[in-house]
């Protein structure tokens, strides 16, 4: 008989279970109240109960894990610092969706040299986001593999559905399930509908095909997830950071029955993928704040130990340490001076106001 599957599959590796990789590291009650918490403290400021900013902040990729723990060390400072203004988490990304090819991120490429080993991915981005919510300091990420979560959403307290995703039923599926609030970010073309969309789907009741925590094929049926939300990012043509942009989003989340609160993305189409840019988009957030708006509650940072980016793929061992591969970020200094003037920036309009 002819061979009728896998004709293009080279192999097949049997990956640990999630269940067998969180006994190895596991959980501890320090690390879930951290987890608990901050989700909470999120779903308090999507809902207007809360009214700090939440601040998504960090590299735009995680590709050393080291530099990763020395930002981290460096950021829950900051955190406890300007708590009182910011509910600041620290963006820890795994997975990267690519426009054509490249390095998909450090789950599927630990090594940087495409040899993708995955069970070491998952083994170490579990353990940095167990040292870093041991540390007291929340972390975020985007979910783009549909069985990643199972690995490490216990550990995640705010969660992205990305710009090139949005429009696929398994991650609307997939957010409706997940434990943590969602940002839904813009189309790439800068629509916004795509993403009211998938709010309003991820909303309701799904079942369909998953693993379990043993990693079995399961049919998996969730309740739907209230704390969707609405991320700007820019698009193609133009950004959408600006006074008018927010009140066409305003406009139409209303229109969907949704709430009006949302958060800016600073980078991406909003900066032309800049790191300069950043200060501005935040400085004209900050403006818009201060002339009344509300629907702002958070924006997102691609920050670094160092500004810029250096050219990827190159020899590993050539690579300048705290430096982006992926999208330029800003520095930490100039992170640090941005979280610090915009802190006191809303703290005199608080006395203010």
């Amino acid at each position: 008989m002819q061979q009728l599957q896998d004709l293009r599959v080279s192999r097949i590796i049997t990956l640990t279970s999630p269940r067998a990789l969180k006994e190895k590291l596991p959980v501890t009650e320090h690390i879930a109240d951290t987890v608990c918490q901050a989700r909470h403290e999120i779903e308090e400021i999507l809902t207007g109960k809360d009214s700090r900013m939440l601040v998504i902040v960090g590299p735009c990729s995680i590709h050393d894990i080291k530099a990763a723990r020395d930002y981290g060390s460096r950021l829950v400072a900051l955190r406890k610092e300007l708590e009182s203004e910011f509910c600041i988490i620290m963006r820890v990304y795994f997975e990267k969706p690519r426009t054509t090819i490249g390095w998909k991120g450090f789950i599927n490429d630990p090594h940087l040299n495409d040899t993708y080993d995955i069970e070491h991915g998952l083994y170490h981005a579990r353990k940095l986001l167990i040292g870093l919510n041991e540390m007291g300091l929340p972390a975020a990420t985007e979910f783009l593999d549909p069985i990643s979560p199972q690995y490490v959403a216990d550990l995640i307290s705010w969660a992205a559905i990305g710009a090139r995703t949005i429009e696929s039923q398994t991650h609307r599926q997939m957010a409706s399930g997940l434990s943590m609030p969602v940002g839904f970010k813009n189309a790439t073309d800068g629509r916004l509908q795509v993403a009211i969309d998938a709010i309003r789907s991820a909303m309701h009741q799904h079942s369909f095909l998953g693993i379990d925590q043993e990693g079995q094929s399961s049919v998996i049926t969730t309740k739907g997830n209230p704390f969707g939300h609405l991320v700007l990012r820019g698009g193609s043509s133009r950004p959408n950071y600006d006074a008018e942009s927010i009140a066409i989003a305003e406009k139409q989340l209303h229109k969907a029955d949704l709430t009006g609160h949302l958060l800016v993305d600073c980078s991406h189409a909003n900066s032309g993928k800049k790191f300069g840019n950043q200060l501005k988009v935040w400085n004209d957030i900050l403006a818009q704040k201060a002339a009344g708006n509300n629907s702002i509650v958070g924006v997102m940072i691609e920050s670094n130990i160092c500004s810029g980016n250096q050219p990827f793929p190159v020899n590993p061992g050539t690579l300048k340490y705290g430096l982006s591969i992926t999208d330029e970020c800003v520095s930490w200094e100039e992170t640090e001076k941005m979280l610090r003037e915009g802190a006191a920036f809303m703290k005199e309009r608080g006395a203010q106001g």
